[in-house]
């Protein structure tokens, strides 16, 4: 089988992939949704099985998550929390969208950095709970949306699960893309998450179309209050339109 290959972003020096085409395993089930989805692996009582090594699913049984944002950066004490918490708090109660971050360089359990809790706070969302989480194939194979602070991180996301490439990227480039995004492409449907993939559909057909001038959000660990407010204002200002598609329906 053939998987198309987009052209890259001279932004980003990497290569952007289409979603792969269904696969059926021997059984007939299907391998890897059209959408680049891996189906849910569940056990006898329905509940999805434990991982091989025994840790519990990235996704816990009976959330009622109907779509799934994974947030990436390095760390996980930084940019994809702040993101993270900056969506939970413009969602508000969504029982249909789960948002989660993780960290492609992170150790388990660490508390955001104290100019990220800052920033956090200055936004309205709020840090209590947090502990960073590696980043792991499962969590990737799980997500209905990746974003991810910069192109590395993109692709190492997709380097964990190749049949998430079609929904895989970066804040900044999400956010143009949704931009771009013509009134008619996402439906004026009660339903989020509905939404939310209508709208991953839209960015993944215009990607290579809209040009992203600064794909990457930097860094902010170790450095001024400064550099963590151009953080939160960059992550705030890709996130714009996305969430406001998220919260309400298109008017028709």
């Amino acid at each position: 089988m053939t998987m198309g290959i987009e052209s890259g972003h001279e932004e980003c020096g990497t290569r952007c992939w289409r979603a792969l085409p269904a696969v059926e395993s021997d059984d007939g089930v299907p391998a890897v949704e059209s959408d680049g989805r891996v189906p849910a692996v569940e056990s006898d009582d329905g509940v999805p099985a434990a991982e091989s090594d025994g840790r519990a699913p990235a996704v816990e049984p009976g959330d009622g998550a109907r779509f799934r944002i994974l947030f990436v950066c390095t760390g996980n004490i930084c940019r994809s929390p702040l993101a993270e918490r900056m969506t939970r708090a413009a969602l508000g109660p969504c029982p249909a969208v789960q948002v989660i971050s993780a960290g492609t360089q992170a150790e388990p359990g660490l508390e955001m950095a104290e100019g990220a809790r800052r920033v956090l706070a200055r936004l309205g969302g709020d840090p209590a709970g947090f502990g960073s989480r590696p980043l792991t194939p499962e969590l990737v194979a799980a997500a209905d949306l990746v974003l991810t602070a910069t192109c590395e991180h993109r692709a190492r996301a997709v380097d964990l699960h190749l049949a998430a490439a079609g929904r895989v990227f970066t804040i900044a480039e999400f956010g143009a893309l949704a931009e771009a995004v013509p009134p008619a492409g996402v439906p004026g449907h009660p339903d989020p998450a509905l939404r939310a993939r209508a709208l991953v559909g839209q960015a993944r057909a215009l990607r290579g179309l809209v040009r992203v001038a600064r794909p990457d959000i930097a860094d902010p660990y170790g450095g001024s209050w400064l550099a963590y407010r151009a953080a939160g204002r960059r992550i705030t200002r890709s996130l714009a339109v996305p969430l406001r598609l998220l919260r309400h329906p298109p008017a028709s």
